[in-house]
């Protein structure tokens, strides 16, 4: 990065660490124990240009790069997990699928507001059945004249009550055949689409999760996205970018708990000196210390193949992979180092523990990134 870039960097770390700390931490538990989803939050980051990052200024957004968005991620997730995660799916999923495969019309009517948070965006993949086996959606969309007719369920879905603008991608083929799948624009309040079911989930519990349903859902054919037969090559695509969302978030949870338990470890007292001083202890901080250093830069390298439009399938694996686990084993540690206070939820920890967990599962497995990667590697 040139000094320039440091510079936007670092000024937008502290703009957003402020707002975090002083907009978003306050509520941490009370958005938490009622899983509320804090939309007025996702309004005020809108107007700083937040939920716009990767938009050219043309459409409203930010303009901004990779980089600046893992940093974003990171900074909001270092004290909650369920914004960051929402801000990223909003960005990098619903918005960036609209910005790199939408046409120029359907762009400029979508993107401002998607920019600005004035609406909330989600992305529809996932079903009841068909969570990584994508090729075998029942969701389908049937072409009747000018209009497509869709029918089906998608769960899983980040922002599925509140998402006004979703990306939807619905099989317009045969059951696993190749380029049987096609994304579509679809509005909310459009007769055949409702919500259903909210997930009450471990983690991450103030980004809403939820079920939506399509019942003859009648869309016109200029809601396509792309070619008919381009829906799942699209959401590969946006999957890839999505890895560095999700590395990015991983990434601030860990570092959240790391600095969390140093912090802890200093102020703890056994034997009439602190327990950072005790090997048991410190070795651990150590480890913590090393694999996130680790993980941070896989995200940077993905981030760095990304702003240069150079292939990152396997680097964006790779990093989400790693940097998923890493916060895992962090906020595992962490817990450890607290002791019995770590347990309660009178101390940051426990929630970085249970955020955590969704980070290794979330927008493909450890176990899919393993695949992803082996698959990159064999064919180098």
């Amino acid at each position: 990065m040139s000094t320039q870039q440091n510079e936007l960097t670092e000024q937008i770390k502290q703009t957003v660490r402020d707002f975090a700390l002083q907009k978003i931490k306050p509520h941490l538990m009370e958005w938490d124990e009622a899983q509320k989803f804090p939309i007025e939050i996702f309004k005020e980051l809108g107007q700083m240009g937040m939920m716009g990052v990767l938009i050219p200024e043309e459409y409203g957004g930010a303009g901004l790069s990779y980089f600046e968005y893992k940093i974003i991620i990171e900074e909001i997730a270092k004290v909650c997990g369920s914004i960051g995660l929402s801000v990223a799916a909003h960005n990098s999923l619903c918005s960036n699928h609209i910005l790199s495969f939408a046409n120029d019309a359907q762009k400029k009517k979508y993107l401002p507001k998607l920019a600005t948070a004035e609406n909330i965006g989600a992305w529809a993949l996932t079903e009841p059945n068909t969570g990584s086996d994508a090729g075998n959606m029942k969701c389908i969309a049937k072409k009747d004249g000018d209009n497509w007719v869709v029918n089906g369920t998608k769960c899983w879905i980040t922002h599925g009550i509140s998402g006004e603008t979703v990306v939807l991608i619905a099989r317009t083929g045969e059951a696993r055949t190749k380029n049987n799948c096609t994304a579509f624009i679809i509005e909310k309040g459009t007769p055949g689409f409702t919500s259903g079911k909210k997930e009450n989930k471990l983690g991450m519990r103030a980004s809403e999760t939820a079920e939506i349903i399509f019942d003859n859902c009648i869309i016109s054919d200029a809601q396509r996205i792309g070619e008919v037969g381009e829906g799942f090559k699209q959401a590969m695509a946006i999957l890839d970018g999505g890895r560095i969302s999700i590395a990015s978030l991983s990434l601030g949870i860990a570092r959240g708990a790391y600095e969390a338990a140093l912090q802890y470890s200093k102020d703890r007292r056994q034997f009439d000196k602190p327990i950072s001083s005790f090997q048991g202890i410190s070795f651990k901080l150590a480890d913590m210390a090393t694999e996130i250093e680790a993980a941070n830069l896989l995200v940077l390298q993905a981030c760095d193949l990304k702003v240069h439009h150079q292939k990152m399938t396997k680097e964006a694996a790779m990093a989400k992979y790693y940097a998923s686990e890493v916060a895992v084993r962090t906020a595992t540690e962490a817990i450890q180092i607290f002791g019995g206070y770590g347990y309660t939820k009178d101390f940051p920890v426990e929630k970085f523990y249970r955020d955590a967990k969704l980070c290794t599962i979330g927008e493909g497995t450890s176990e899919i990134q393993k695949i992803v990667i082996a698959r990159e590697i064999l064919n180098a």
